[in-house]
């Protein structure tokens, strides 16, 4: 069952979704909620038992639903596969009804024992949260409180967490955490990917994610809605085909990326630098002067224009496919001279930093552009507070598409990228690229991929993902910790040449 991020399905649910999915598992194509439960059961066991080989001793933590009926039939695997296994339940077993009770009496007519739940201090090699499943719509409190925070202390003193279905107290349409939850090592999930594991706070609490279909059929997912489609290898090598070898220079570009004010050079030539690495033919910088001589002698191949405060830059801006403006900008007399000339031409636009600031004081639409907000700079464009574009990241990304047109990605953890035709979530990434400078290197990608000929929907959402792979890379390489953005260089030149990655 253990599958990687590339071969995950592609298509992404909220949680009603997934239950619609169960119940019409069950309705149309005649397979029994028992059955359905005792094959999700093997497939979460066979994933526990591969991460941890060796059997040992297993606390197994249940709810009273259906999440904690899969953790029985998990803890009755376990026993016969050699663990001495603890099962302890929230509440009284007299709770347990339907196919919970069922899985209940199975376990404990095999010789199981269920204790309760006493808060004291775990001592495993391994816990099983079954506590809570994808149905959670409100803060968690009380005793699974208090038996989430037991799992979380076990799992920081090096015992192993693995969740069932999906880490209890996230919920699994947001990734919104309500108010406590599990911190998995490795979540088994099944039917439907869940949007709320792999966005928001989700990756953090559900960890490593093995996806089981239970064996349903591809006819069970025909024609039914989802939120959001995973971003994939298979899609960018469909997207970005081999040159023709008569290309020439102008056959793949022109970017022109404006930004870099008085003592914030190093912003906009990293995505200058970017744009170059992912192909562009042609790159110019318009930056503060004081800037521009040592901008062109660290890298040639750009051709930087320093500008004074009311310099004109019509001449540029005619002669380029595609304008990125925003890193190292500034918000003084200077930059907002190069805003408005840039927000006057018809030019696709890549927008970023400083300058989605300045739109969020000056709110307009367009669609011929790409937004590229994290959560802060998202908030200042809704005028929402921070805490709230995290709560639901897709009703952020979403408002901010239906407000200000184009295109627009939210950066972080499980980036999404809503676009006129779809909302793509980008799985790819990791903590060692939470550094300053990441964003800069996006905004310089998207740019070069829309200047070589895709439009601003593919340009955004492949974007994110070649640079959220080329992360990945340079942190296989050497590490999280410590990672510079220019350590992604080529790594991002070898992933906009998919034939050979």
């Amino acid at each position: 069952m253990t599958e990687s991020s590339e071969y995950l399905p592609e298509v992404v649910y909220g949680a009603e979704q997934v239950a619609a999915l169960d119940r019409r598992f069950i309705q149309e194509f005649d397979v029994d909620g028992f059955e359905l439960m005792q094959r999700a059961a093997r497939a979460a066991y066979e994933e526990l038992a591969h991460i941890w080989a060796m059997p040992g001793t297993l606390c197994v933590f249940c709810g009273p639903g259906n999440n904690g009926a899969d953790g029985l039939l998990v803890a009755d695997l376990a026993r016969e596969g050699g663990w001495e296994v603890h099962a302890i339940s929230l509440v009284g077993t007299e709770q347990y009804s339907g196919d919970a009770a069922k899985a209940l009496s199975r376990y404990m007519d095999k010789g199981g024992t269920v204790e309760n739940f006493s808060n004291a201090t775990i001592e495993a090699d391994v816990v099983v949260d079954a506590l809570l499943g994808t149905g959670l719509n409100r803060d968690v409190e009380g005793d699974f409180a208090a038996a989430i925070e037991r799992i979380n202390e076990a799992g920081d003193a090096g015992i192993g967490v693995f969740a069932i279905d999906i880490a209890s107290g996230i919920d699994a349409s947001t990734g919104h955490v309500w108010a406590h939850a599990v911190r998995a090592d490795a979540t088994a999930t099944f039917i439907g990917l869940k949007l709320g594991m792999l966005t928001g706070e989700g990756p953090a609490h559900c960890g490593d994610i093995a996806f089981s279909a239970l064996d349903a059929p591809d006819a069970l997912y025909f024609e039914q809605p989802y939120v959001a489609r995973r971003l994939t290898h298979r899609r960018l090598r469909k997207a970005l085909r081999p040159r023709s070898r008569n290309q020439h220079k102008g056959d793949n570009g022109h970017v022109l990326c404006i930004g870099g004010n008085r003592g914030m050079g190093g912003s906009i030539r990293m995505s200058a630098e970017a744009a170059l690495r992912s192909g562009a033919g042609l790159v110019s910088v318009v930056c503060h002067a004081d800037h521009a001589g040592a901008m062109s002698q660290a890298r040639p191949e750009l051709m930087c224009l320093g500008v004074s405060e009311q310099e004109s830059i019509s001449t540029l801006i005619e002669a380029c496919d595609v304008i990125a403006i925003g890193p190292g900008l500034g918000s003084d007399a200077w930059a907002e001279n190069l805003w408005h000339q840039v927000m006057a031409c018809d030019k696709p636009l890549v927008v970023d930093a400083d300058a989605l600031n300045r739109l969020a004081r000056e709110p307009f639409e367009r669609d011929n552009w790409i937004l590229t907000p994290h959560p802060g700079e998202a908030g200042r464009l809704l005028d929402w507070p921070t805490p709230e574009v995290l709560d639901d990241r897709v009703k952020a990304v979403q408002t901010l598409r239906e407000r200000y047109g184009g295109s627009v990605v939210l950066k972080g953890a499980g980036s999404l990228i809503a676009t006129p035709e779809e909302l793509w979530l980008c799985t790819d990434g990791n903590p060692g690229m939470a550094v300053g400078g990441m964003g800069d290197l996006l905004t310089g990608v998207i740019a070069a991929l829309a200047a070589q000929g895709l439009d601003t929907s593919a340009a955004a959402s492949l974007g994110v993902y070649v640079h959220a792979r080329a992360g990945d890379q340079a942190a296989a390489a050497a590490g999280q910790r410590g990672m510079l953005p220019t350590d992604l260089f080529d790594a991002i030149r070898s992933f906009v040449n998919p034939g050979r990655s």
